[in-house]
């Protein structure tokens, strides 16, 4: 049976006052499954394009602490410990940071972790 779900594109934004960007990832949230992923990919050929001094470390540390917070890491530190809705909510707040995520969309699916591997692939490679 589908049930509904919320997803976000997290976006590469390496100079703010430049606004261009690149899609790194996909938040999936699946609330009547309770279910919570993300997956990123950084491309640094695409991420060099955008021109500037991009911080491909920071870029790394920064999706890697958002995929350990998705799945609720214990050692990815108290946002990690929220329930789904409240880690989904986090990562999916407007940010001005170097990832940012998209605004929400939503939908209707049977899987979500397959909903996600759709999505990552449609929307990401």
């Amino acid at each position: 049976m589908a049930e509904p779900f919320s997803y976000a594109v997290l976006r590469l934004v390496p100079d703010i006052e430049r606004g261009e960007s690149i899609n790194v990832g996909v938040l999936v949230f699946c609330r009547p499954r309770d279910f919570l992923g993300a997956r990123t990919a950084l491309d640094e050929v695409r991420a060099g394009a955008l021109g500037g001094d991009v911080d491909l470390e920071a870029a790394r540390r920064h999706l890697a602490a958002i995929e350990r917070i998705a799945r609720g890491d214990p050692e990815a530190g108290p946002i990690a410990a929220l329930d789904t809705t409240g880690r989904f909510h986090w990562l999916a707040a407007p940010a001005s940071t170097i990832v940012q995520a998209s605004e929400v969309h939503t939908g209707l699916c049977d899987d979500p972790g397959a909903c996600l591997d759709e999505l990552f692939e449609r929307l990401v490679r």
